[in-house]
C-alpha cells in the first residue's frame, strides 16, 4: 500500500510533463496551421467552445445577472466582443469581461487571441487607431465589425469615404445618423447651458474700455483641415481679437494658466479669464455635420458668444435661433467683423444672444429631446458611460441576429435570412478640406495647408478601397494593401475601375 502512494506522485509529475509537452506542441504551430485549425472549428456552430484554451481564457470570468436580463446561458456560451483597441477597453482591472445588458449579455475582452473563434462574433474598432494596413485580415464571414468614433474627422480621413465606412456593421459617431450617436458628447446637460453668465455684461463693457478686444481667440493646433487660422488672420484686419496660445498669437496667457492653455478641462481660472470676452472664437480643426466640441458649448456655458465654423448644422441643435453668430452665414471676413462692432456697440442686441439662460426661451426641441433621451450620460454616475453603452448596443444587436440565423438555418421555409447591417456615408462623409478663406485654386503650390490636407483626404480614399479590396480577395496579410492601392489605379488609368 505504501508502494503504491509513493507511485501517486511519480504518476502526476508524468502526467504534467505530458500536458505541458502537449501544450509546448500547440503553441509552436505556425501561424497557418493555428488559423486553419480554428477556422475548422468555427464552422461547427455559433456557441460551442473551439479548443480548451478558449475555455481557460474564460473559464475565470464571474458570471452575473443585471436587473432586467434574463439571459441565463453561461459564460462558456456567450458571443464574444472584440475590443480591438485594447487602450480604448472599458473594463478594468483584466482584459476580460461579462456584460450584462437590457436584454441578453455577451463577453468582452481586449484580448487579441480571440479574433479568429467562432464565438467571436463582432470586432470593435476606435477610429482614431484604425489603419487600413494594420487591419485583422482575413475578415471572417460570420463577424461584423464595428467603428467608435468620437474624434475629429481629421483624425482618420478613411472613414470620411464610402468605401471606408461601409466596412463597419455598426457605428457610434458624432452624427446623428450613427447607429449611436454621440452628437452632444460635449454637452452634459440642459443645467451646463443654463449657468448664470459668469462675467455680467457691465463688466466686460468695463474691460473693453480698458483696451481687452472684443473677440477671443485661443488655440494652439495649428495645421488643421479646416484651415481655421487663415480666416481669424484675415478677420483680425478688421476687429481686435486678442489670440491665445501659439496659433497667431498676440498676447500672453499669465504665467498661472499657462499650463491649461490648451486643456480641454474647466480649471476655474482658467474658465474666469476667458469669460471676461463677449465673443470667443469657436472654429472646429475639422468641418463635418454635426462635428461640435466644447469649442461650441463652453462660451454658451460661459454666457459668451460663439462665433462659430465647424457643423454646418449647428442650428439644428442650438437653444434657440438666436444664440450663435455663424461665420459661414457672412459673404466675407470684413462683413462678420462690421456685425460684431455693432453688437458691441449696442447691449440690446448682444443680450439677445444671452436669452437662452431663461429655460422659458430654449425653443430648440431637438436639443432638449437629445439630452433627455439619450442612455449615456457625461459626468453622471446614474447612467453609463457612451462606451459602456456602445458595447451593449452592439451585444444586443449580435444576439439578435444570431438567434435570426439558428432560425433561419431551422425553418429556412417559415422564416428570411437575417440581412446583415451596413454603415452608409451619412453616418460619418465628412467633405474634402476648403481653405479656412479663399478659394483653393488662389493658393500657391508651396502652401503648407494645400499640399497636406486635400492629398491626406485622397490618400485616404485609396487606402479604404484598398482594404475593401483585400476583403473582397480574402487576404490574411494586411502589407498587401498598397499592391492592391496600386492594381486599382491601374485599373481607374485603364477607365476600368
Amino acid at each position: 500500500m505504501s508502494g503504491r502512494r509513493r507511485l501517486l506522485p511519480c504518476v502526476g509529475l508524468g502526467l504534467l510533463a505530458v500536458l505541458c509537452w502537449v501544450w509546448v506542441s500547440f503553441a509552436s504551430l505556425s501561424g497557418e496551421q493555428l488559423h486553419l485549425e480554428v477556422l475548422d472549428v468555427a464552422d461547427r456552430g455559433a456557441f460551442q467552445p473551439q479548443s480548451a484554451l478558449s475555455d481557460m481564457e474564460f473559464g475565470s470570468v464571474a458570471s452575473y445577472r443585471g436587473p432586467g436580463n434574463s439571459d441565463r446561458r453561461s459564460n462558456k456560451e456567450l458571443p464574444i466582443i472584440l475590443w480591438w483597441s485594447g487602450g480604448l477597453f472599458p473594463h478594468f482591472p483584466g482584459d476580460t469581461e461579462r456584460i450584462d445588458c437590457a436584454t441578453s449579455s455577451c463577453l468582452v475582452t481586449s484580448n487579441r487571441k480571440v479574433q479568429l473563434y467562432k464565438r467571436t462574433a463582432s470586432i470593435i474598432f476606435y477610429g482614431t487607431d484604425f489603419r487600413a494596413y494594420e487591419a485583422p485580415l482575413p475578415r471572417l464571414r460570420h463577424q461584423t465589425w464595428a467603428l467608435f468614433h468620437e474624434e475629429s474627422p481629421m483624425n482618420n480621413y478613411i472613414l470620411s469615404h464610402g468605401p471606408g465606412i461601409r466596412l463597419f456593421n455598426y457605428t457610434a459617431t458624432f452624427r446623428r445618423e450613427s447607429d449611436y450617436p454621440l452628437t452632444l458628447q460635449w454637452l452634459p446637460s440642459l443645467e451646463y447651458l443654463l449657468e448664470p453668465v459668469a462675467v455680467s455684461l457691465e463688466e466686460k463693457n468695463r474691460l473693453r474700455r480698458e483696451g481687452l478686444a472684443p473677440v477671443l481667440y485661443m488655440q494652439s493646433h495649428c495645421d488643421v483641415p479646416s484651415d481655421r487660422d487663415r480666416y481669424v488672420q484675415e478677420l483680425m484686419k478688421y476687429i481686435q481679437v486678442d489670440s491665445y496660445g501659439k496659433c497667431l498669437n498676440n498676447r500672453p496667457l499669465p504665467e498661472h494658466l499657462e499650463d491649461t492653455a490648451t486643456a480641454t478641462g474647466e480649471e476655474p481660472g482658467f474658465m474666469n479669464f476667458v469669460a471676461r470676452y463677449k465673443f470667443h472664437l469657436a472654429l472646429e480643426n475639422g468641418v463635418c455635420p454635426d462635428y461640435m466640441t466644447e469649442k461650441l458649448w463652453r462660451p454658451l456655458h460661459q454666457g459668451c458668444v460663439p462665433v462659430y465654423r465647424g457643423s454646418p448644422v449647428v442650428a439644428d441643435w442650438m437653444p434657440n435661433d438666436h444664440s450663435v453668430i455663424i461665420i459661414d452665414n457672412f459673404p466675407s471676413p470684413k462683413a462678420l467683423a462690421d456685425f460684431l462692432k455693432h453688437l458691441d456697440e449696442n447691449d440690446d442686441e448682444y443680450v439677445k444672444y444671452l436669452e437662452f439662460k431663461d429655460p422659458r426661451r430654449i425653443t430648440n426641441a431637438r436639443l432638449l429631446e437629445g439630452l433627455e433621451t439619450r442612455e449615456w450620460g457625461v459626468n453622471d454616475m446614474s447612467k453609463p458611460n457612451y462606451l459602456n453603452g456602445f458595447e451593449c448596443y452592439v451585444c444586443e444587436q449580435e444576439n439578435a441576429r444570431l438567434a435570426a440565423e439558428r432560425a433561419y438555418r431551422k425553418a429556412q421555409k417559415r422564416n428570411q435570412a437575417p440581412q446583415p447591417k451596413m454603415a452608409s456615408n451619412s453616418h460619418m462623409g465628412c467633405p474634402l478640406p476648403s481653405p479656412g478663406y479663399g478659394d483653393v485654386k488662389d493658393l500657391p503650390p508651396d502652401d503648407g495647408w494645400l499640399q497636406i490636407w486635400p492629398q491626406d483626404y485622397w490618400q485616404s480614399l485609396d487606402q479604404a478601397e484598398g482594404l475593401e479590396s483585400l476583403i473582397r480577395h480574402n487576404e490574411s496579410d494586411p502589407s498587401l494593401l498598397w499592391k492592391h492601392i496600386q492594381n486599382i489605379a491601374v485599373s481607374r488609368a485603364r477607365g476600368k475601375h
